[in-house]
């Protein structure tokens, strides 16, 4: 299945973007004829027959699948941006392939890096997307502060994973339940200060570990995302 995205498809017709067409007829060597997929990256699958191959490729759909990702649950994650950049990547690159819907890079007291390449993290997304045929791509933001991540309106369940002693902690593959949106909190590498975790409950979230292992930022991420879409299955 050659998949394409393409967020602003209407149909019946739709011409892919000069990048895409050049990928479809250049690298693939599609022509006339050829069934292509695209997305809409909001959980539609579109089945289509190439009907024009020139500079650009036009496309006729023929089918649609509505909600051809459809989960039970939403999930945001806020992670601080590492150190290395090919380390968020990853993290974002898996967590597409496992299944995400936002995604919040947060800055914290600790976090190392302090700024963002949104338009390359979006790329990776896509590509991610493809390569997995998701249907569903996630929305990421600019950097954003810690507070602004914290008290920000969110009525699904609410966690803060940290590696600090709390008497209020639990494993979170027995704190997390099945069928509800969740929203995430992964710290930098230094962790999150006492502070913000003070904060991060004030505000309605709840304290987790994700075991007696000290993971990187990006495995602990993935892991977390792992899990929630283990107990949804």
């Amino acid at each position: 299945m050659h998949l394409f995205y393409t967020p602003e498809i209407t149909g019946p017709n739709y011409t892919l973007s000069p990048d895409e067409s050049r990928h479809c007829l250049k690298v693939l060597r599609l022509s006339v004829g050829d069934k292509i997929f695209l997305t809409d990256g909001k959980g539609s699958l579109f089945e289509c027959i190439i009907i024009s191959d020139g500079s650009q490729c036009e496309v006729e759909v023929v089918d649609i699948i509505e909600n051809y990702d459809k989960r039970n649950y939403k999930l945001t994650m806020a992670v601080s941006p590492t150190k290395s950049n090919d380390r968020y990547e990853l993290f974002l690159e898996k967590s597409t392939e496992i299944g995400i819907d936002n995604i919040i890079p947060v800055l914290c007291f600790n976090s190392e890096r302090r700024n963002v390449n949104k338009e390359r993290y979006e790329k990776v997304i896509t590509s991610a997307v493809k390569q997995s045929i998701k249907t569903i791509h996630p929305l990421i933001t600019e950097l954003t502060s810690f507070k602004d991540v914290v008290t920000m309106p969110f009525s699904g369940e609410k966690y803060i994973a940290h590696c600090r002693e709390s008497t209020e902690k639990k494993l979170f593959k027995e704190r997390v339940e099945a069928q509800k949106d969740i929203f995430i909190l992964i710290g930098p590498e230094g962790d999150f200060t006492e502070e913000e975790i003070s904060l991060a409950k004030d505000n309605g979230f709840k304290e987790i570990s994700l075991g007696t292992t000290r993971l990187r930022v990006e495995t602990a991420a993935i892991i977390a995302c792992h899990t929630v879409a283990f107990i949804n299955q």
